[in-house]
C-alpha cells in the first residue's frame, strides 16, 4: 500500500527510481510467486527511464551509473519463464523506441547488454515470445546509424565476424506470422541503409550472403506454386482456386518490392549479389528453356507463368543490369541473325555457348559505354554480373549450339515467337513483356537500336510512348503483325470488365504510337466489327 501511495505521487522523482532499481536488486530469483510484481518493476522502470530522457538528465545518470541493462540481462538468466521474457522485450522495445538523446541510445547499445538480451536462450514455442523477440530487434534496428553500428558487431582485424542482431534476426525470416517477416524486413532494410564497408563486406560474403540466395530460392518455389495452381485452374476453375491464385501473385509481388528497396539502397556490393542471385537462380532458369536457348536442370514451369514472373520482375524491381540481361536473352536470336553485330566476325553459330554468350554481353557493354546516354551515367556492367553467373550456374545449364545457316525459329525461339503464338494468353504476355522492354528507362542504348528506338535515345527525348519506332528495326519488321495479333487476341475474349478494358485501351494505344502507321485491311476489319463495340459498350 505504502509503495503505491508513493508511487501516485513521486511516480517520476529520482528518488522513486532509485527505490525501484534497489528492489530489482533484492530479487534473487523469479517465480509464479513474485512475477507480477516483477513485470510492475519492469515497467517503471521503461516509464521513468523514457520521462528522463526527456525532462530529468538526473535520471538518466542513475540509469547508467547503477548499469540497470546489467539487471534486465540477470532477470532474464534467472527467470526462465516466457512470461518475464515477453513482458522484459516489450518494455525495452518501448524503451528503445522513445529515447531521444544520442548520449541515451549510445549508451545503451554499448557495454554489450544489448547483445547478450540478443543472444538469450529464448524458448520460442510458448506463445506470442517470438513476436516480442522481433519487434524488440526491429526496435534497436531502427537506432542504428553509423556511430551506434559497430557497438553491435564483432570485429577481428579489420573484419567482422559476428553479427548478433542481423544473424538472430534472419532466422526468422521465413517465419510463417506475416507481421514476423515485415518486422524482419524492415530491420533488414534498417542495416542496409548504414553505410559501412566492414559490414556490408560480412552482408555479401558467406555464410551471411545466404539470406540473399534463400530469398530468391523461396520465391523461385512460390512461382512454381503458382504455376502449378495456373494448371488447377485450368483443370478445373473454381472460385477458391482463383482467390489461391490472386493471393499468390500478391505474395510474389509483395517480395519483389522487397527486393526493389535493397536494390534501391545503391551499394554496388549488396546490389551485385541480389542481381547475381535473381538472374542466376529465378531469370535464367526460367528464361533459357523458355526460348530454346539452352537446358535447366530441375525446373519445369510453363510459358505463361515465365512471362508473368519476368514481366513483374521488370515492373517492380528493374535497374539496368536485370533489364539489359533479360533484352539480351529475348532479343538473342535476331541480334544474332538480323544486325551486323557478331562477335567473331560470322554469323549463325557466334553466340552458341556459353563463353560467346559472355562476350556477347561485354561487348553490348563495351558499345553501352560508348553510346551518346553513357556519358556520366550509372554503366549496366553486364560483364562482370554475367561473369559471376557463368561460374555460379555453371553445372545448371548449358546452351544449345544452332547449326549454321538454320532458320533461327528453328532451334531458339525469340520474343517473336511466343507473340504470334496460337495460345493467346502467352501471346498476350509477350506483348506484355515487350511493351515493358520497349519502355524501360534502364534499356541499353545498343538494346533501343536493335528495337529501333536509337533515334528517340539520340534526340535525348527519353519518352519512348509518345515517338514512333525508327525503320529497319525489329519492331518496324514486326509490328503490323504484333498489331494484329493483339487485335485478335482482343477480338476472341468474351466481356470484361471496365478496368480491364481500361488496361486494354492502354495496351492498344502503345502499340498504335509504336506503330506510327495505318491498320491493314484485315486489322481495320478487326477493329471495327469486333474490338470497337467493345470500346463502346464500356463507355456505355
Amino acid at each position: 500500500m505504502w509503495r503505491s501511495l508513493w508511487r501516485s505521487k513521486d511516480r517520476f522523482s529520482l528518488q522513486y527510481f532509485e527505490h525501484v532499481l534497489a528492489e530489482v536488486r533484492q530479487i534473487k530469483v523469479v517465480d509464479v510467486y513474485n512475477r507480477e510484481s516483477v513485470i510492475d518493476l519492469l515497467q517503471s522502470i521503461v516509464e521513468i527511464v523514457t520521462y528522463g530522457d526527456r525532462q530529468d538528465p538526473l535520471i538518466f545518470e542513475c540509469f547508467m551509473e547503477h548499469q540497470v541493462l546489467a539487471e534486465f540481462v540477470r532477470l532474464l538468466k534467472i527467470s526462465g519463464n516466457s512470461r518475464i521474457e515477453a513482458s522484459l522485450l516489450q518494455y525495452l522495445s518501448i524503451m528503445i523506441q522513445n529515447l531521444d538523446s544520442e548520449q541515451a541510445i549510445y549508451y545503451c547499445l554499448s557495454n554489450g547488454y544489448i547483445n547478450s538480451i540478443i543472444a538469450h536462450q529464448y524458448n520460442f514455442d510458448a506463445g506470442d515470445l517470438a513476436l516480442y523477440y522481433v519487434s524488440f530487434l526491429r526496435a534497436v534496428s531502427s537506432k542504428v546509424n553509423r556511430d551506434t553500428l559497430c557497438l553491435l558487431v564483432k570485429v577481428h582485424g579489420d573484419v567482422v565476424v559476428s553479427f548478433p542482431l542481423y544473424d538472430e534476426a534472419l532466422k526468422f525470416a521465413q517465419h510463417g506470422e506475416k507481421m514476423i517477416q515485415t518486422a524482419i524486413r524492415a530491420l533488414t532494410l534498417n542495416i542496409y541503409n548504414v553505410s559501412d564497408d566492414m559490414v556490408y563486406d560480412f552482408l555479401t560474403t558467406p555464410p551471411a550472403s545466404k539470406y540473399f540466395s534463400d530469398l530468391v530460392h523461396s520465391l523461385r518455389e512460390q512461382c512454381l506454386h503458382l504455376d502449378a495452381l495456373v494448371h488447377s485452374v485450368r483443370e478445373k476453375c473454381t472460385p477458391e482456386r482463383r482467390e489461391d491464385i490472386f493471393l499468390k501473385t500478391d505474395k510474389i509481388v509483395d517480395d519483389l518490392y522487397y527486393f526493389k528497396d535493397i536494390l534501391s539502397v545503391g551499394e554496388s556490393r549488396l546490389s551485385m549479389v541480389v542481381a547475381q542471385k535473381l538472374l542466376g537462380i529465378l531469370i535464367f532458369p526460367i528464361l533459357i528453356p523458355l526460348l530454346q536457348l539452352g537446358e535447366i536442370k530441375g525446373l519445369n514451369i510453363s510459358a505463361v507463368t515465365s512471362l508473368y514472373i519476368v514481366s513483374r520482375l521488370l515492373q517492380v524491381v528493374g535497374g539496368k543490369s536485370l533489364t539489359n540481361v533479360v533484352a539480351a536473352l529475348l532479343l538473342y536470336p535476331y541480334i544474332t541473325f538480323n544486325t551486323e553485330y557478331s562477335t567473331n566476325g560470322d554469323k549463325g553459330d557466334s553466340f552458341s555457348d556459353t563463353n560467346s554468350f559472355s562476350n556477347f554481353l561485354n561487348d553490348i557493354n563495351i558499345l553501352e559505354c560508348s553510346s551518346p546516354e553513357c556519358e556520366g551515367a550509372e554503366k549496366i556492367n553486364t560483364n562482370r554480373l554475367l561473369g559471376h553467373l557463368v561460374e555460379y550456374e555453371s553445372s545448371n545449364y548449358h546452351f544449345i549450339r544452332n547449326p549454321g545457316g538454320a532458320d533461327v525459329f528453328s532451334e531458339r525461339s525469340g520474343i517473336l515467337a511466343y507473340i504470334f503464338s496460337e495460345n493467346h494468353s502467352i501471346s498476350f504476355l509477350s506483348l506484355f513483356l515487350l511493351i515493358i522492354i520497349v519502355e524501360s528507362k534502364d534499356l541499353g542504348y545498343f538494346f533501343a537500336s536493335v528495337l529501333g528506338l536509337s533515334q528517340i535515345q539520340d534526340s535525348m527525348t527519353l519518352n519512348i510512348s509518345n515517338s514512333p519506332i525508327a525503320d529497319g528495326s525489329i519492331l518496324a519488321r514486326f509490328m503490323p503483325q504484333i498489331l494484329e495479333a493483339f487485335l485478335k487476341i482482343l477480338a476472341s475474349q468474351p466481356p470484361v470488365s471496365p478496368l480491364i478494358q481500361w488496361h486494354t485501351g492502354w495496351f492498344l494505344r502503345k502499340l498504335f504510337i509504336f506503330q506510327g502507321k495505318m491498320l491493314s485491311d484485315d486489322g481495320i476489319h478487326i477493329f471495327n466489327v469486333r474490338i470497337q463495340p467493345i470500346f463502346m459498350h464500356a463507355l456505355n
